[in-house]
């Protein structure tokens, strides 16, 4: 393993040399892939525990970036949006996107190749058509009771 560090603070492929729980805040911070699935709001079947995704974006997603328009500050918002770690992986996976990285690494699983730490490029996930760029509906334009309306497949 390497110790070396990268002008932007990340150490090369951390995510292949080092165990989740061992990476650097900035390390965790760039397994984001900018997809936004996790800030859109999902239903969760009260009997069988199946979670899906609606088109209902939380009020703080910028559906252009797909990035939280208020990420250091977003509890005093939205303080039911969950921070996720290695220290509660295990009871949040259950309603992670299948293409996140924090979710992949957690199992064992490679990055996809559109991943921005892969290709290079933050753009790479839009591109691939794997992100909610352009589809969402912010939460405040649909009554909580018509979000079954509004259900999708996961973008993958």
């Amino acid at each position: 393993m390497t110790d070396r560090v990268r002008h932007d603070g990340l150490r090369p492929r951390f995510w292949e040399e080092y165990p989740i729980n061992r990476l650097t805040q900035a390390e965790w911070e760039a397994l984001c892939d900018g997809c936004g699935k996790c800030c859109l709001n999902k239903l969760e079947d009260e009997e069988t525990g199946e979670v899906v995704l609606t088109r209902v974006a939380c009020r703080l997603l910028d559906d252009s970036t797909c990035r939280c328009g208020q990420y250091p500050i977003r509890h005093q918002f939205v303080p039911e949006c969950i921070v996720l770690s290695p220290q509660n992986m295990d009871k949040n996976l259950y309603w992670m996107p299948e293409t996140c990285a924090y979710k992949l690494l957690w199992q064992g699983k490679p990055l996809y190749h559109w991943h921005p730490l892969i290709s290079g490029d933050p753009q790479s996930v839009h591109d691939a058509g794997v992100s909610v760029q352009g589809i969402t509906i912010p939460e405040f334009d649909v009554p909580e009771e018509d979000w079954e309306d509004y259900i999708i497949e996961e973008p993958t």
